[in-house]
């Protein structure tokens, strides 16, 4: 990969495309890090499809292009999007309040991240092999 700020993805399935994955803000040397921000058709969504595309993202950022660090910024009541992250594993960091303008008015998003570090033998290995660390989010999940 080059040194480019983003990368536009499509999200494919059985041979059509279902959905997008963005990564942006991308920075290399001593921070080297990203955000990724996706979307599935309504159709597709449950399916562990977008689950395993920031995966695979994630694992191509760590260990191809030489991130050290992804972030993914979702607003608190996309519940779809959290269970991404939870079922991942990835690390509540915080809230970014007032973070984007959407619709007419600035909404909050909460943070995760994982770094290369939280995943030595890669995020979709750890997910497919159902090794992924229990977590406790401070905020209400499907499974509290």
């Amino acid at each position: 990969m080059s040194k480019q700020q983003g990368l536009p993805l499509v999200i494919e399935h059985a041979g059509q495309v279902v959905g997008q994955l963005n990564v942006s803000n991308i920075i290399y040397g001593s921070v080297g890090s990203c955000i990724i921000g996706y979307w599935i058709a309504p159709e597709f969504a449950g399916k562990s499809i977008t689950t395993k595309a920031v995966a695979l993202t994630t694992d191509y950022l760590l260990n191809v292009a030489g991130l050290h660090r992804v972030e993914i910024d979702i607003r608190p009541e996309n519940s779809a999007s959290l269970r991404v992250v939870e079922k991942l594993g990835f690390r509540y960091e915080g809230l970014k309040e007032r973070f984007i303008h959407i619709n007419g008015d600035w909404r909050d998003h909460y943070v995760f991240a994982l770094t290369l570090e939280d995943v030595p033998a890669g995020v979709l290995s750890r997910f497919s092999n159902d090794k992924v660390p229990a977590i406790n989010y401070p905020y209400k999940t499907a499974r509290n």
